[in-house]
């Protein structure tokens, strides 16, 4: 294990990749990760949000109910935050999107940073305003930025205030990753050869 990885996020794409099913993903992740699991419903009405995200609920005290940011997400988050269940309102691309998922008391928001750009807007724009809204009216839900495409996207995330970000294992490789390290390194380890040759 990396040793930096804090949680977990999942959805229905990724879990599908699986060919298994979502709670034995979950289960199983719980098991090597100690931190949050964010794991989504898949029902679009209020009634099945709230009866999924109580299943996966009880998996384990680490999950971390996902919700679609839509009207019935918005009340399903109302319902879970109520009962001291956290949650992760996902696939958010506005300021006043953010704003629904914090005045619900959601434990995480996702704006899709990648999406936007890939339209053609700044995701980090977004998440400026959302830090900026957040911090002037003392909402407790962290920013999650999520579709993180590149370590640039960590870089401003996390110079924007974004409390968490979620991505793929080849963009946290590619963290490590800088020029003068490896030249130093090799440099380092000629240099090391050379007197120890004599």
């Amino acid at each position: 294990m990396l040793g930096i990885i804090d949680g977990v996020t999942t959805n229905p794409s990724l879990i599908a990749k699986t060919g298994r099913k979502q709670e034995d993903v979950i289960r199983e992740i719980c098991g090597i990760i100690d931190g949050p699991i964010s794991a989504e419903v898949i029902a679009t009405d209020l009634d099945g949000m709230i009866k999924e995200g109580t299943e996966l609920s009880k998996i384990h005290s680490n999950v971390v109910i996902k919700l679609p940011l839509t009207e019935a997400g918005i009340a399903a988050c109302k319902h879970f935050s109520d009962k001291k269940i956290k949650t992760n309102v996902t696939l958010c691309f506005s300021i006043n999107q953010a704003l629904l998922a914090a005045k619900a008391g959601a434990t995480y928001i996702s704006p899709f940073i990648g999406r936007l750009d890939d339209i053609g807007q700044n995701g980090n724009d977004l998440l400026a305003e959302i830090r900026s809204m957040y911090d002037i009216y003392g909402f407790q839900t962290k920013i999650l930025a999520a579709s993180i495409r590149h370590a640039a996207h960590v870089r401003e995330a996390a110079l924007l205030g974004a409390d968490v970000g979620t991505m793929p294992l080849s963009v946290v490789k590619a963290l490590y990753k800088h020029p003068l390290t490896d030249k130093g390194l090799e440099v380092f380890l000629a240099d090391h050869k050379k007197a120890n040759s004599k």
